[in-house]
């Protein structure tokens, strides 16, 4: 009977054991990972959001003058898909981590061969990949959430925002995209699949030769006739060269094919385009 009571008692601790370890609460400090399209690849971030929770943050949870991992939980890594610039060093892809020393006017930020600093203890100076001095602006107002986001993208350049409490810091983030796309429209205009309408869209709409993007423009709406958008990127192209007189005319034939594709998008696009020209 006591053999029996006992076996009783040990399952039950077991069962209990086993349902207690099942227990699913949420992350004190959120981890979050962000994937930014930039240049010709992207940006992969991976760290982890702490609270305010009513504690002071810089300069006291957060010391000034010390490695600060720029997080919590695991270590804040970035994921470069392409060689980017960051205070004028070419980083080559990769991953890396990011660490910063925070002061009351001003942050260090570093990139560096390290992806597991947790402690400030582990960080090696002698394996950074770049460092730079941002300043810390005081934005006014406080943000609970510890926050790192990619802002003011455009085709060759972003910033990496950091901010928490009522303080932002700003990194500048660049790459060629120029170089690398030229090189591309160069190959494949030797091949016999030639990208007439995509090189020419990359001219355009990047200060780039517009006699040579109207060029491949007459190519494209000759391949591709019912092509209404062709037109009016034709159109556009010639508004810009100022020949308002042909861009009128192409521009009224884009409007012809839209109406039989019933795309109404095209038509009004055109119709501001005319109004612009007269």
């Amino acid at each position: 009977m006591i053999k029996k009571l006992s076996i009783s008692i040990m399952l039950s601790a077991f069962a209990f054991c086993s349902f207690a370890q099942q227990l699913n609460t949420p992350q004190p400090s959120t981890t979050q990972e962000v994937k930014q399209n930039f240049g010709l690849s992207k940006i992969e971030l991976s760290y982890s959001r702490p609270g305010m929770k009513g504690r002071r943050i810089f300069g006291d949870l957060v010391p000034f003058g010390k490695v600060w991992r720029t997080g919590a939980n695991s270590a804040t890594t970035l994921t470069f898909g392409d060689e980017v610039t960051i205070g004028g060093t070419k980083i080559p892809a990769g991953k890396y981590g990011l660490l910063t020393i925070p002061n009351a006017g001003e942050w260090t930020v570093i990139i560096t061969k390290q992806t597991d600093v947790t402690n400030p203890a582990a960080y090696k100076q002698d394996q950074d990949v770049v460092r730079v001095t941002a300043k810390a602006a005081n934005l006014g107002f406080p943000v609970e959430t510890f926050t790192i986001l990619f802002g003011d993208v455009t085709n060759n350049s972003c910033n990496l925002q950091i901010i928490w409490d009522d303080v932002a810091v700003i990194v500048p983030i660049t790459t060629d995209v120029d170089g690398k796309v030229t090189a591309q429209i160069k190959d494949l205009m030797g091949k016999d699949s030639r990208p007439y309408f995509a090189a020419a869209m990359y001219y355009a709409d990047n200060g780039k030769d517009l006699n040579q993007a109207l060029a491949w423009l007459e190519t494209a709406t000759t391949q591709n006739p019912d092509a209404y958008y062709m037109f009016y990127q034709k159109a556009r192209v010639l508004a810009k060269l100022g020949k308002k007189k042909e861009a009128l005319a192409v521009s009224a034939k884009s409007v012809e094919l839209a109406k039989a594709a019933k795309n109404d998008d095209y038509v009004a696009l055109n119709m501001k385009l005319q109004n612009e020209l007269k």
